[in-house]
């Protein structure tokens, strides 16, 4: 298993969590709405973090990017499995 199928796991066990005591649970229990503001907040910071904010601060925000993205999956009932596939049939 990789990291990112570990990642996505742990999601998916959060959504049972005590909102009160779990980020993850809380912003899937708020919806939709607020888990994609979060993408946008988080995607306009890689693009502020690669204008000249260093590389470390790029992985950094990217990483949040990522995390953001994999809550809409699992709130969605999206496997990574799916994103493996699309990306796969885009090869050329």
């Amino acid at each position: 298993m990789n990291l990112l199928d570990e990642l996505y796991q742990t999601l998916e066990t959060r959504k049972s969590a005590n909102p009160a005591s779990s980020y993850t649970a809380r912003l899937l229990q708020s919806g939709e709405d607020e888990i994609v503001k979060k993408i946008g907040e988080e995607a306009i910071e890689v693009i502020l973090a690669a204008k000249g904010q260093g590389d470390q601060r790029i992985v950094e925000e990217i990483a949040d990017l990522t995390y953001h993205v994999l809550v809409l999956m699992v709130s969605k009932g999206i496997k990574l499995e799916a994103i493996s596939g699309e990306l796969n049939k885009r090869k050329k």
